[in-house]
């Protein structure tokens, strides 16, 4: 069956991507109950409260299930003004268009632009054996999340070293997530990367690929995103998602692997009050 970049799959993607924030969220909120971290529902959209300096702190799914006036925007940009954290919606170009000159009216103003990726899953595309027989890839062990996270920090200390302590916190709470399917390649016992899975009716979303530099271009990544949709064809998902920045490499390689541009995302934060 043919899949179309229409609203139907917007409202799959951004529901998904909704479900994988709230999921973070509720484990961030177990694991530190001090931290205040919780999400609410206003007219089909997802208000995600996770940190104030953190990228899972916004709404998802904004204009694209229900209609939305002033007096559902009141209440969503209520729910993080109590919470003094910066008003950020990720919004789909298949919501109502009515959305974007209430965005503008109440002093929005678009911050990040996103490429949202989609695949549809063929099982007749992947062979009896994984890619790569010298990785071996798997999901992690309950006991194994501090082991993920370490190795999902190494991956990125290099290019921000100063927050090394934030990414290895932000690890844990995302492979102690309920949703969450973590995945580690190693060879020869050594590990070399992370990846992870969430699965939502059918939809399965990719996030969380991080490589040990010194393990880099050798084949890491494939063999997880072999890995990865391997599982999510056994648990009878059509579609698997990802998103990247625009042009960039991490865009160019889901491209690569078959992954076709569904639509650009904007991020809007709230600059001043109407």
């Amino acid at each position: 069956m043919t899949i179309y970049s229409d609203k139907t799959l917007s409202q799959k993607i951004e529901r998904t991507a909704a479900l994988s924030n709230a999921d973070f969220v509720e484990s961030r909120a177990k694991l530190f109950p001090q931290s205040g971290a919780e999400w609410i529902e206003v007219a089909g959209v997802y208000a995600m409260f996770d940190a104030i300096d953190s990228p899972a702190t916004q709404t998802f799914g904004l204009g694209l299930f229900d209609e939305i006036t002033d007096a559902e925007m009141d209440t969503i940009e209520a729910f993080f003004k109590e919470r003094n954290t910066p008003v950020v919606h990720e919004v789909s170009p298949m919501a109502d268009p009515a959305i974007i000159p209430l965005l503008n009216k109440r002093g929005y103003q678009p911050i990040e632009f996103s490429s949202v990726m989609y695949q549809e899953i063929d099982p007749a595309n992947f062979s009896a054996q994984p890619q790569n027989s010298q990785i071996n890839t798997r999901l992690i062990n309950e006991d194994e999340v501090d082991f993920f996270a370490g190795i999902s920090t190494n991956g990125w200390s290099e290019e921000m070293p100063e927050y090394a302590e934030q990414m290895l916190e932000f690890s844990r709470v995302g492979a102690s997530a309920d949703g969450a399917l973590s995945f580690i390649a190693e060879c020869n016992s050594e590990p070399m990367a992370t990846g992870t899975l969430y699965i939502y009716n059918g939809v399965a979303a990719l996030a969380g690929a991080s490589t040990i530099p010194s393990q880099r271009n050798k084949g890491a990544q494939t063999a997880l995103l072999d890995a990865r949709l391997r599982y999510a064809i056994e648990n009878d998902c059509t579609i698997t998602i990802i998103s990247a920045l625009p042009g960039s490499q991490s865009q160019r390689n889901a491209e690569k692997n078959g992954f076709r541009i569904a639509y650009t995302r904007t991020k809007w934060q709230l600059f001043s009050d109407q």
